[in-house]
């Protein structure tokens, strides 16, 4: 059994942002059911994460694939989410943060890009971050 560890501080910046009334999305080419347990810790409701799906055959439990339809699991798949998100909601400044190059992806449609750099630095990111960091404390 392994204890959920989250990064220092981002729990703290999420309860910031919520009592702020902003809203707060997980948007991953990770899979949903490694995401969800993030989510319950940060206050985050599912319908906001935006994740691959593992599929499991119903009869055997068996891996069955993912799901092809969530839009994370293609190329692109980040800057279509964000789009999305401010095309039904309206949201400017939009702001995405993370570690990779597809998260670099989303700007645009993103205003900024925060790079993360605390568990691994990737040095694409850092330069094409319009402002990275290390830490979230």
């Amino acid at each position: 059994n392994h204890p959920l560890e989250l990064t220092p501080g981002i729990e703290e910046l999420i309860n910031t942002l919520h009592s702020q009334g902003r809203m707060v999305y997980l948007v991953s080419g990770g899979f949903r059911q490694m995401i969800e347990p993030v989510a319950d810790r940060l206050l985050i409701p599912y319908h906001r994460i935006y994740a691959n799906t593992l599929l499991f055959d119903e009869a055997t439990g068996d891996f069955a694939g993912f799901d092809a339809n969530e839009p994370t699991s293609r190329d692109g798949g980040k800057p279509a989410v964000v789009q999305s998100l401010i095309d039904a909601n309206g949201y400017s400044p939009m702001v995405m943060i993370g570690d990779g190059a597809t998260d670099m992806q989303a700007k645009p449609p993103a205003d900024v890009f925060i790079g993360f750099g605390g568990i691994v630095e990737r040095e694409k990111v850092r330069d094409g971050a319009d402002w990275f960091i290390r830490d979230f404390e």
